[in-house]
């Protein structure tokens, strides 16, 4: 059942982002399964695309009374390039080509905060779809509804045939202006 509700909230804020609702026809494969549907992201989508992806990660954090992860450079760079490294690798993994682990990556980007958590995938889906996808699997789950998150990096490439790989890396900030419902006094 939770599964469920999981996925009709992610489903609602895919169609709550969308402009146009198009329906999409589904084909069929020779095994009579769906054959995946090739969603391009183009480079002027990027920032909607993250954006959608940290508000849904944020809804599912504030329904178990967590609070939202804040977008932080560095995460995003570090799994930015992790992205395009399991492409190149044809891959989803954690490693990196140079054998980096994922603290090492966020370092290596200049994070200043404590590793958290990476969750991978390599997928036709959109960025809801493997959202939901994440809330399924325990340990993905696990790092989603980790209480000491505070910071969020998003991250994809995108093959010329369509396969998506996302990374999201996330972080604790270390900051003091970065606790909830803490700001500076300039």
């Amino acid at each position: 059942m939770f599964r469920s509700l999981v996925f009709v909230i992610v489903s609602g804020l895919a169609l709550a982002a969308c402009e146009t609702t198009a329906p999409r026809q589904v084909q069929l494969g020779s095994d009579g399964r769906p054959l995946p549907t090739v969603v391009r992201i183009n480079p002027s989508d990027a920032p909607r695309v993250r954006q959608r992806m940290q508000e849904g990660i944020n809804t599912l954090r504030a329904q178990n009374g967590l609070g939202p992860l804040q977008p932080n450079a560095a995460l995003a760079s570090a799994a930015a390039t992790h992205a395009q490294d399991m492409s190149f690798q044809q891959r989803p993994w954690h490693w990196g080509s140079d054998g980096s682990s994922p603290m090492q990556r966020t370092e290596r980007a200049g994070y200043r905060g404590n590793f958290v958590g990476e969750m991978i995938s390599e997928t036709f889906e959109t960025e809801f779809e493997t959202v939901n996808a994440w809330m399924t699997e325990p340990e993905t789950r696990q790092v989603i509804l980790d209480r000491r998150a505070s910071e969020i990096g998003v991250g994809w490439h995108q093959d010329s045939n369509g396969k998506l790989w996302w990374v999201v890396v996330l972080g604790e900030s270390t900051s003091p202006f970065q606790v909830a419902g803490a700001t500076p006094d300039f």
